[in-house]
């Protein structure tokens, strides 16, 4: 129910409140509010409102007021949500209300298929109640229209809708659900104009045309109007679906948009087909189940509090499907995906835009990842510095603190290059005004100096919300430098930075910038997801399309000052939106310290990463609490293996304040993340040539096994090393390994793939494989990475048959070399040396570590 309604309602009950103080009689034509013996509110209304929906299409989830001895007495709705801020909003729910005019796609009207342009007529319906067998079940009919004048509106409207092909594996769909022609505008979540491909060869005849890659075949029928993608065999991988597709007597939802009767806009719901065992992978950093088959994702950034819920820091557009396609909306409007939730055999994408721009990705994840990062933008490679250990806590306040962390790093043995300064760098803890304490901090350029001839970067935490105790919040309201809403006042509490307002944006760098010239190396860009959703923006749009993309704004703000200050590509994220994955990099968010919210951030990274997120981190031991022992020992071993590794949460964070063993198990594990240095940045540097994550699902490298597409709780890091973490306290593990031969890390032992084993851990508690045939470039340690001898390299072959092994290497900044080592010899040696000039080169077979 909408805001209007809802206040009527309450005004109408005042308005039958008798002087007497009797409740005034409903009648056919007003509405009534009676108290049940269950205290739920029962309504009448001649205004055939719905039971419920949510808060987009209206809903009864408020509180309704009525008059009760001449107070106002508000009473909840039994088993009614109510709709708070911060809150998802569900475009799904827009299709529930039985007032809205809903048009189904039906037929193209026209089409000319050597310009993909044409109309496509959506036939009006309406929603009715219909009883049978003691239950009122929704169905649809057709309708006629409503509008007045009726000769200015069609029954059902021919609306524009285009085809066009991006490259031979990816097309490229828009649909239009108002008499407007479809038209390329700027777009901040593209990487740049969008390409035209002229490969596909056409085929027409009386019901549609056939489109021919190389790569793929699509079909668009006339009449019914319909869209079949096939591989490049032939095979079926999806097809939209039309009202008749079904042959149910619950159908779902077919192609369709609705107008919504609330404010006379429109939604959209695409619907694709879904095989019986298809499974769908991605939405960004989403922490339910891997396969999100069965679920209903709303894609819509929010404060996650947690990694075990569906609320998520880091959604994203775009999923693939192990039938081999992937899908990516162009928007960034609400938007609700549906994966068989509400009928198994469709694939509903919600929108709430007035427009659709689908892309369509047509291969092996691979193939689809280089499709979707080619138009959305990869990752540039980070500063060699940010893949070693960054250590933090809640909160480290003072110079004092910082120094004596970075002495007793050293002191210890225990290589790190990063100091991450929290929310107490400022005189008051959480409140950001871009200064160092001066109570607390003597001389911070001076200690930054001097940490970093130690070889440590500091990070400053900061956020982009001000309270009015912030003496920043009467400038950055007085200059416009925030979001306001409607009446031109704020929309939330605090005043919060507007990025679509260029002066916001550098009046924020400006800030940034006076950090990073006193030699701050990284900024800690944290929050983000809240930006409110009734704000009107400078953009000139409100929050209903500005939410989604203020976590791309905010990180882009960021990211820019500091590549402009230091020359780095760093950024340490929170909030992401597609396109973010330009700016790395991000982390998992506020993990709770649990086995079960190890095994959520695993999977979130997962699907992170296979919306083009090359790099990604996340609290080692989880952040809410102090770390248990055994939870942080295993933790930190996952962590390690991982594109970055931060400690950070709830104090203590620092290994020696659990014991001498546990801080002997922490520099182990850190000792092998520095000696494979070069084995990271390598995969690093691959990776963001071609938009793959460094953290991938084990079917990213293994699609043709089966077993592979099980799997959620192990990865590859890279393309050569299996990971798989200790999610109990036991010392072994039941693991999948994919097809071929691998070979123990930590003990050299050979498994055969396509089978499960059970694997012990080795003295870093995890269970580390390395893929048959490859060779592992090490370097000597060092307690810093600016300390590493990049011209000393050590190469490890793992291969079981001595057959030849192959590395990748690169130089910091420099170009990918692919090595290729002669294994069957008893000294080993490369075929060939491009960097004989730089690399003085130790080849060695593996053995027990």
């Amino acid at each position: 129910m909408t805001w209007r309604i809802k206040l009527f309602l309450i005004t109408a009950g005042i308005l039958c409140r008798s002087i007497t103080g009797a409740m005034a009689q409903p009648t056919d034509s007003s509405v009534g509010l009676h108290l049940d013996a269950a205290e739920s509110i029962t309504i009448n209304a001649s205004m055939n409102l719905p039971s419920h929906h949510g808060a987009e299409s209206g809903s009864w989830d408020l509180l309704l007021a009525f008059i009760l001895g001449g107070g106002v007495l508000f009473l909840p709705l039994t088993g009614m949500a109510q709709f708070l801020q911060g809150d998802a909003v569900d475009v799904s729910e827009d299709f529930q209300p039985m007032e809205q005019v809903y048009f189904f796609a039906d037929r193209l009207a026209e089409f000319d298929p050597a310009t993909g342009q044409g109309a496509l007529e959506w036939a009006r319906h309406r929603r009715r109640a219909n009883m049978d067998f003691n239950k009122n079940t929704r169905i649809f009919l057709r309708a006629d229209s409503n509008e007045f004048p009726g000769t200015e509106y069609d029954q059902n409207p021919a609306l524009p809708f285009s085809i066009s092909f991006v490259s031979p594996r990816t097309v490229r769909l828009r649909f239009a659900t108002r008499s407007m022609p479809l038209q390329d505008t700027p777009s901040l979540i593209l990487a740049g104009d969008v390409p035209q491909d002229d490969s596909w060869k056409i085929e027409e005849d009386d019901n549609g045309a056939t489109f021919t890659s190389a790569c793929g075949i699509v079909r668009i029928a006339k009449q019914p109007w319909k869209i079949e993608f096939m591989d490049a065999t032939g095979r079926l991988v999806t097809r939209t679906q039309n009202q008749g597709d079904f042959h149910s007597l619950t159908p779902p939802i077919p192609f369709s948009f609705i107008r919504r009767a609330n404010d006379m806009g429109r939604s959209i719901c695409a619907n694709f087909q879904l095989t019986h065992d298809e499974k769908i992978f991605g939405c960004g950093e989403s922490f339910t189940r891997f396969n999100k088959r069965g679920q209903r994702i709303n894609v819509y950034p929010q404060d996650g509090m947690g990694v075990q819920t569906t609320r998520t820091y880091k959604p994203i557009p775009f999923f693939m499907s192990n039938e081999g396609y992937g899908m990516f909306v162009h928007t960034s409007a609400p938007l609700t995906f549906d994966f068989g939730r509400e009928f198994d055999q469709a694939g509903m994408i919600y929108s709430g835009d007035e427009t659709l721009d689908l892309f369509v990705f047509l291969g092996s994840p691979k193939e689809i990842l280089e499709e979707y990062t080619a138009l959305t933008g990869r990752s540039p490679v980070p500063p060699l510095w940010s893949f070693g250990l960054w250590m933090s806590r809640i909160t480290y306040k003072s110079e004092e603190e910082a120094r004596e962390v970075a002495a007793k790093l050293r002191k210890h043995e225990i290589p790190c290059d990063v100091i991450h300064l929290d929310t107490g760098w400022f005189e008051t803890d959480w409140r950001c005004d871009y200064q160092f304490s001066s109570s607390r901090f003597d001389d911070p350029v001076k200690m930054i100096a001097n940490l970093k001839e130690d070889g440590f970067r500091i990070c400053l935490w900061q956020y982009p919300y001000f309270t009015s105790k912030n003496p920043l919040f009467d400038e950055i309201v007085k200059k416009s430098l925030c979001v306001r809403n409607a009446g031109g006042e704020l929309p939330a509490e605090d005043a919060v930075l507007d990025f679509s307002n260029p002066e916001t944006v550098k009046w924020y760098q400006e800030k940034l910038a006076g950090l990073l010239k006193q030699g701050v190396s990284a900024i800690k860009v944290d929050f983000g997801e809240e930006a409110p959703l009734v704000g009107l923006y400078a953009s000139g749009r409100t929050g209903y399309y500005e939410h989604n993309l203020y976590p791309l704004r905010y990180n882009m703000a960021a990211a820019e000052i500091i590549k402009e200050v230091t020359g780095d590509s760093i950024i340490w994220a929170r909030s992401a939106w597609a396109g973010s994955q330009r700016y790395p990099l991000h982390w998992g968010g506020d993990a709770e310290n649990t086995d079960s919210a190890m095994a959520a951030t695993l999977r979130a990274g997962l699907s992170f990463g296979l919306c083009g997120f090359t790099y990604w981190s996340h609290d080692a031991g989880g952040f809410v609490g102090r770390a248990p022992r055994g939870l942080y020992r295993r933790w930190i071993a996952f962590a390690a293996l991982t594109s970055h590794t931060r400690c950070h949460g709830a104090p203590p964070r620092e290994p020696w304040a659990y014991d001498e063993e546990f801080m002997d198990d922490f520099r182990r594990t850190m000792e092998l993340k520095y000696t494979l240095m070069p084995y990271i940045y390598a995969q690093a540097t691959a990776s963001s040539a071609k938009g793959y994550p460094l953290l991938r699902a084990l079917f990213f490298e293994f699609p043709d096994d089966p077993g592979a597409w099980q799997i959620d709780d192990e990865y590859m890091f890279g393309s050569d090393l299996l990971v798989a973490p200790l999610f109990d306290e036991g010392n072994s593990r039941k693991v999948y390994l994919p097809t071929g031969a691998w070979l123990n890390y930590q003990t050299g032992e050979v498994y055969a793939g396509a089978q499960w084993h059970t694997i012990d851990a080795g003295p870093v508690p995890i269970v580390l494989l390395v893929r048959d045939h490859s060779a592992i470039p090490h370097i000597s340690l060092a307690q810093s990475t600016a300390n590493m001898d990049w011209s000393q390299i050590e190469l490890c072959v793992y291969s079981s048959d001595n057959a030849p092994a192959y590395s990748l290497f690169a130089m910091p900044g420099g170009e990918l070399e692919t090595l290729e080592v002669d294994a069957d010899r008893d000294t080993p040696r490369l075929q060939s040396d491009p960097l004989a000039d730089q690399v003085n080169w130790t080849i060695s077979h593996f053995k027990k570590q």
